[in-house]
Formats: C-alpha cells, structure tokens, sequence
C-alpha cells in the first residue's frame, strides 16, 4: 500500500494498493496540517520604478559585501513584498538573471520568517556574480538580521 503526499488532496491522505489505482472504500481518518506556501506570486513582488523609488528614498539600507538591502515599513500592506536589482554592471542578461533567479530564490525559502507590512529591496553587488548560492543567502540573512526583518 503506498500514499501520496497529504497536501496532495487538500489535507487527506487517500491510499493506493500496488497497482497505483486507489483502493475503493478505503479512506485514512489522519488529519495532516497544511503546509505553508512556499510560492511566491508575482504580488509578492515589487514591481513597479515608484515603488523601488519609494524604498530608496524613505527606506533604511544595509550594506553588504554581496548585495545591499532596502527596507521600509508599509502600513496594511500585508505580506512582504520584494524587489530584486541587477545592473549591467554585473554582465550580460543570463548573468544577471542568475543572480536575480538566486536572490529570489533565497527570499522564497524565507519568506515565511520575514515580518509583515515591509517592502524589501535587494540589490546584487558586483561580487554577487562571483559568489555561491550559500555565500549569498548567508549574506541575506546576515543583513536581515541587522535590518531587523526577519519575524523570529
């Protein structure tokens, strides 16, 4: 008998024999807490130039060697929005897009630990091209950290 992954059917575990077709009658009374969300929609993001200039100029910034982190407190504006800037100071487009694709990737993963109401903007410095995916997400959290976002 093998199960599928829970959040699979909404919260039920339904059981399957070794065919792989589901077993008739047969229902699992195992109640599996949702998952959080881990996606991370294009409303998550910041995306237009007014709101990127908004966090430059009434945001605070921490520097890092890698990236530099904008951060401002929006009042009601629900969950964390983040932007991500990569200038062609990095290289070509599939460079920076390797770069931006990691910092989004990091700011995914820890999504869930970040406070609420804060726009977030991050930029990659020129180093960031040269640096591992754990290089900068230790950096992320570094300067997190220091800017007093993350919820825990």
């Amino acid at each position: 008998m093998q199960s599928l992954p829970a959040n699979a059917f909404g919260g039920r575990l339904l059981l399957y024999g070794k065919s792989g077709a589901r077993l008739p009658g047969v229902r699992s009374t195992i109640d599996m807490p949702e998952a959080r969300s881990l996606s991370f929609p294009r409303k998550r993001r910041l995306t237009r130039a007014s709101e990127f200039e908004r966090v430059k100029q009434a945001g605070c910034v921490q520097r890092g060697k890698l990236v530099m982190l904008g951060v401002l407190a929006v009042q009601n504006s629900g969950a964390c929005r983040a932007g991500f800037v990569t200038t062609r100071r990095l290289g070509g487009a599939v460079a920076r897009n390797r770069v931006r694709r990691r910092m989004r990737e990091i700011v995914r993963k820890h999504q869930n630990n970040l406070r609420e109401d804060l726009w977030i903007v991050v930029v990659a410095r020129a180093d960031a091209m040269r640096a591992s995916y754990h290089a900068l997400e230790d950096e992320w959290l570094r300067l997190a950290e220091r800017a007093s976002i993350l919820a825990l």
